[in-house]
């Protein structure tokens, strides 16, 4: 097998980080008199940046910049105190970066998380796992802007065409298209698997342990 590097998403791809980010936007939002979101709902909130979920959660009349950044400032306070406490990597996940790392592979993650956040959380459950782990720094790009993932195959020492970009939404497989790296699909992740066929996922993997197989494919 000629590839020796890939990158991974974070929400939806490595963690289920889903009912942290519910149960903390939920207390935001409630706490301003906004209704909460259900989990079912809050999958396809996700993906494009914590502002962005903000935007998508709120009501349709209270979208705006002011109450955007009201929400944002309570959400994060509250996602700091329990980021970490329903979050869990997803079955075999862990043994499949294990593996990869053992087998001598380079691993890059990429996050429309914050930077900084990015870092506490991919440290607390995969600490000396990733070779590069880059999130959303202040003015930066976000996904599916290839930047991101340019820098990490850059810094990986491969040509995107040599990384396998591992995630679980449309915004992921449109990030990994336009930087020219082949796309697979988490199909236990947050969004259907007909939104990663649509988005050009090479295959769509029913479990961690079928990526070793489908990297040999490509």
């Amino acid at each position: 097998m000629k590839t020796r590097a890939a990158i991974f998403d974070l929400d939806g791809t490595v963690l289920n980080t889903l009912p942290d980010l519910a149960d903390s936007l939920n207390i935001a939002l409630e706490a301003a008199g906004y209704p909460a979101r259900t989990l079912d709902e809050y999958r396809f909130m996700v993906g494009n940046g914590m502002a962005k979920m903000i935007e998508r959660a709120l009501p349709d009349d209270r979208k705006t910049p002011e109450i955007q950044t009201e929400i944002m400032k309570h959400f994060k306070n509250e996602y700091a105190l329990r980021q970490c406490d329903k979050t869990a990597p997803y079955e075999g996940i862990t043994d499949l970066l294990q593996d990869l790392k053992a087998r001598g592979w380079k691993l890059g993650l990429l996050s429309n998380k914050d930077h900084e956040n990015t870092l506490e959380i991919v440290n607390h459950f995969f600490s000396g796992i990733f070779d590069v782990i880059i999130g959303v720094k202040p003015g930066g790009p976000s996904k599916p802007d290839p930047a991101g993932a340019l820098e990490i195959c850059r810094t990986l020492g491969f040509k995107p065409q040599e990384v396998i970009y591992l995630g679980d939404s449309g915004v992921d497989m449109a990030t990994a298209n336009a930087a020219g790296c082949p796309a697979l699909g988490a199909g236990w992740g947050f969004r259907p698997a007909e939104e990663l066929q649509e988005g050009g996922a090479k295959a769509i993997l029913e479990k961690p342990t079928d990526f070793l197989a489908k990297a040999e494919s490509l």
